[in-house]
Parts: structure tokens; sequence; C-alpha cells
């Protein structure tokens, strides 16, 4: 037994009596999209803190803890609020939340965040459904003794976001009639906004948005054999695409400008994602 596959029975055995189902899905609320879940039927919550050697949520607006509610039908255990590695964690703990969902039960991870639109046709408030990602700019959450019952130590990832989930997220779009971007999604480390020249290479290496978290609880997720698509809140252009510096109060009040279309979609998402799996 590894001790990463020890440290997340660890947290699995502190909260499993407090969780009130098994979960088919697994969902990950990204900056300014926190209060998705305010709006469910809550069964269950549980705070990062009282689960043991679990990393927390320092970031503003991340509320950190785990929410239990069925969204459309669909048993869904939510993460509302994130661990980003820019907060000083290891990989390590960055990935925990992830494998401790999956311990969970869930079959599938619906990943959103806050991203930078650098490519030039989006626009603040935009929603993109990932095709791909870039991790290359942050370490491999896979580094390190592979446990092989969580997965191979080789992971295939040519096919990170499901292709039928993403079929399923571009259908429901047009169910509510909202247009939906479609990119590459590109991972840095942050906290720092990326430089006009920054995004420029972003750009040319071909991603099409850009930010601080997603691809490496992607990767883990896959490892895992769980099944995973993701949707990128474009919060603000990049940096050099607009006059204005980039702030995260920004990205919040873009948020609220976007979160009722944001909220429809992830639960007529989720509703067909249930029923594939």
């Amino acid at each position: 037994m590894t001790k990463a596959y020890d440290r997340v029975k660890t947290c699995y055995e502190s909260l499993k009596d407090k969780i009130p189902f098994e979960p088919k899905v697994a969902l990950v609320l990204g900056s300014g999209l926190g209060d998705f879940a305010q709006e469910l039927t809550i069964e269950a919550t549980i705070d990062y803190v009282d689960i043991d050697d679990f990393p927390k949520s320092t970031v503003m607006g991340h509320v950190g803890r785990f929410v239990f509610a069925k969204v459309d039908g669909v048993p869904t255990v939510i993460m509302q609020g994130r661990v980003h590695y820019y907060e000083g964690y290891r990989m390590e703990d960055v990935v925990l939340p992830v494998r401790l969902m999956k311990e969970m039960g869930a079959k599938a991870l619906f990943l959103t965040n806050a991203a930078g639109g650098c490519n030039k046709a989006f626009k603040p408030a935009d929603l993109m459904v990932i095709t791909d990602h870039i991790s290359c700019f942050v370490p491999s959450p896979l580094i390190g003794e592979n446990e092989e019952r969580w997965g191979t130590r080789f992971p295939d990832m040519s096919k990170v976001y499901d292709r039928e989930f993403i079929g399923l997220i571009e259908d429901s779009a047009k169910e509510i009639d909202f247009k939906l971007q479609k990119g590459v999604y590109l991972q840095t480390s942050g906290p720092n906004f990326e430089t006009p020249a920054e995004v420029k290479m972003a750009g040319i290496l071909g991603a099409d948005a850009v930010g601080m978290s997603t691809t490496v609880e992607a990767m883990v997720a896959v490892h895992m054999g769980m099944k995973v698509c993701g949707i990128s809140f474009i919060s603000n252009l990049a940096s050099g695409l607009s006059d204005n510096p980039l702030t995260h109060e920004e990205v919040n009040e873009n948020a609220k400008i976007v979160a009722p279309k944001f909220k429809e979609l992830v639960k007529v998402s989720i509703g067909k994602i249930g029923k594939s799996i």
C-alpha cells in the first residue's frame, strides 16, 4: 500500500459515516461559482476541516466543504471550494479531494473553473466546454510511487475529456438556448496572472483559456478510471488582450453575470451524464 493510498483511506474512514448516499458524479465548483450548491436540496455537508489529514481551502470565495445533493435527480458530491497548487500545497494535496470522491463511489468528474480567455473570439462571461488541456507548466500529479489499485504507471491521456460527455454538455446548451464555446485549457501554477507574453505563448501553443487549476485533477481522475468533463467560465480577457488590469474582483463580478445560465447548464448536463453512466 502506497502512502497516498493509505492517506485517502484515512480520509474516507473519517467521513464515511456522514455520507448520505453513494455519489455517481463528482462536481468541482471554481472561483465565483460556489453558490450553485445553495440552490439545491442539500442532504449533507462535510467541512474540509473535519476530515482527517485533508487540505484546507484558503482562497476567498472558496467555502471549503463537500456538499451532497441530488442534481436533476443524480446523486452528486460537490466540492464547494478546491485546493490550489499556488496555496503552497504539494501536488499530492491538490488532487487528494478527487481521489477521495472516487473512493466515495463517483464514476464521473465534472470540473469547472474561472479562466482568462486567450482566444480573441471569446468575451468575459462566456462558458467554454473543455475539449483538451495543456498541463506541462505544472508538475504532474502522477509523479512518485504508482498505486496499481488506482491505475497504470503510464496512463493514456489521448482523450482526457470524454467525447460523449462533451456532446451531452453541447446538447444541454442548445436545450437552454445558450451559446457555448469550445476549446483547450492551459494550467499555470499561479497565483499571479499571466504576462502578455505568456498569454501570447499560450495562444501559439493552442490554448483558448488559461487558469490555475483543473488539468491535474482531470489527469488523476483519468488515472483512476473516471470519466471527465469540464467547463471554463471565461472571467476576463487574459493579459494583453484588454486595457483593464486583472483582478480577482473582476472574476467574481463576471461570475454574477453568467451564474444563472451556468447553474442551468450544469444542472441539465449532470442530469444527462447521470443517465449515461
